[in-house]
């Protein structure tokens, strides 16, 4: 028996108990689904193709930022509103689009910081909209990371936002312990080092506040983690903490998993294969990708405009002759595809790596 025999849904943008039994089924069978940030329709199905080859289930994202860009550039994001129609716009395309491809999909929002909540508090109104005339939330999943706040601060205003995704089943997202480094404008590049290393009573002091509310939530655990990729030995991961978060609050609830918790893996760009499969043995359950796909949709792209070059400098004339016309190499469906290849290629490669290939 595989995953998709316990889930209700078996292809397309899964909900509430689905979820749950995703990630149940993934900590119980040690692996982990990545999660890609999508900025387009190309780097949605470039995701979508490499999930469905190499069959398994996968969590699109998307961020404020790449929200905003999803509407396009020339769209006002005064009050976050390019932003929070970007990220309904690509719901839906994913929501339409996702069944082609046969898989599970988890549909999810990245980084919410304190002062994006407008963003978060946009997409709830629409996923209240949805859940009213569907049964469930137009999106399986967000993000909401207060790290950067007091923890008391982090925690009760998570709990108040769980609050009101649980009656809708949707699952939520924390952080507590920044992630280093810079992403789609969030700047931790000077923090202490101290602040990157959660502590067991941090990660009990959040379950114990959120369980009474809603089982539906998971936690970005900070152990060095750090945004974008970084000359090797710059970066200290400690994923074995991650262990020690399980045991001390499977010991203070006297729970009988001996991995109460869902855990997040951020900032994974760079990391090695070990590193991730030793997150992954104490919990982790989604693991995030873009730096590393970010370059991989590059280098399509790039390698095509080098090898195709005499080709791309005018529209009639190349090397075959001066008569030639060049449509078929500057048409940006021959190209952008060059990029879907390469990042479809590098996500294959992620989910081999997290063990979450062929597990459908």
């Amino acid at each position: 028996m595989g995953l998709i025999d316990i889930l209700t849904r078996k292809k397309g943008v899964i909900t509430g108990e689905d979820v749950m039994k995703l990630f149940q089924y993934a900590r119980e069978h040690q692996f982990a689904i990545p999660a890609i940030n999508v900025t387009s329709s190309s780097t949605v199905v470039a995701s979508l193709e490499a999930a469905r080859d190499a069959q398994a289930p996968i969590i699109l994202q998307v961020s404020q930022g790449g929200a905003a860009y999803f509407a396009g550039k020339g769209v006002s994001n005064t009050n976050q509103s390019a932003s929070i129609k970007g990220s309904i716009a690509a719901a839906h395309y994913i929501r339409s689009i996702a069944p082609a491809y046969g898989i599970p999909v988890v549909l999810h929002t990245d980084h919410c910081a304190k002062n994006l909540l407008a963003w978060l508090d946009g997409m709830l109104e629409e996923d209240e909209k949805y859940f009213k005339q569907h049964d469930e939330p137009l999106f399986s999943s967000h993000m909401i990371d207060l790290s950067e706040e007091d923890k008391d601060v982090n925690i009760a205003i998570t709990r108040q936002y769980l609050q009101r995704a649980a009656p809708m089943k949707q699952w939520l997202e924390m952080e507590i312990g920044i992630t280093g480094g810079e992403e789609d404008g969030v700047d931790n590049t000077a923090v202490d080092n101290n602040s990157l290393y959660t502590q067991p009573d941090d990660i009990y002091d959040v379950y114990s506040a959120l369980a009474p509310v809603s089982p539906y939530f998971s936690v970005a655990a900070g152990f060095g983690n750090v945004h974008g990729v970084y000359k090797p030995g710059n970066v200290k991961l400690h994923p074995e903490l991650l262990g020690k978060h399980q045991a001390y609050t499977k010991e203070k609830i006297s729970s009988l998993e001996d991995k109460p918790l869902f855990l997040v893996f951020h900032g994974g760009s760079g990391s090695t294969k070990q590193e991730y499969l030793t997150a992954i043995s104490h919990g982790v359950v989604k693991v995030n990708l873009d730096t590393d796909l970010q370059y991989a949709y590059l280098t399509g792209i790039r390698d095509y405009m080098f090898n195709r070059k005499e080709y791309l400098l005018k529209q009639v004339g190349n090397p075959d002759g001066d008569d030639k016309p060049n449509k078929k190499y500057f048409d940006p469906r021959v190209w952008v595809r060059e990029g879907e290849k390469t990042m479809s290629a590098r996500v294959k490669e992620g989910l081999t790596d997290f063990n979450t290939a062929n597990q459908l």
